[in-house]
């Protein structure tokens, strides 16, 4: 593969990862709107614990990885989130406070979009009743 496409490939891998962990923090809020996006919220939301507390790997730091050694380069030190987020992005002294911040933000958007749906639900008129 010619480092160059190698190159574009691995920035675009990124550009994904970094669009997945938005969803992953915020996707949520998105089930406000189209309340069916929960399930795929909390597969990603699922997906994106088990990478970041047991040794399962993450596929796109896998493929990014494999772009990296199609240029010359090594697997990113850490992974991803050590190498482009923590002491970059987030200080790593807060992320404590950023666990905590993002399980309220999980939860918030997940009662925010159980409270829309059940609106939603008690609002449906009855089909097929008769008053009279």
């Amino acid at each position: 593969m010619d480092t160059t496409v190698a190159h574009v490939l691995a920035d675009l891998t990124v550009a994904v990862h970094i669009l997945a962990l938005l969803f992953i923090g915020f996707g949520g809020f998105l089930a406000w709107r189209w309340p069916k996006v929960i399930f795929v919220h909390v597969f990603f939301a699922v997906w994106g614990v088990l990478v970041n507390v047991t040794p399962i790997p993450c596929p796109l730091t896998a493929l990014e990885d494999f772009f990296r050694h199609q240029q010359g380069l090594g697997d990113l030190p850490g992974g991803f989130n050590a190498y482009y987020l923590y002491g970059t992005v987030i200080p790593r002294s807060l992320l404590p406070v950023v666990v905590v911040v993002a399980l309220a933000v999980l939860v918030i958007s997940y009662l925010g979009a159980y409270l829309r749906w059940r609106h939603r639900h008690d609002q449906t008129p009855a089909h097929g009743v008769s008053l009279g």
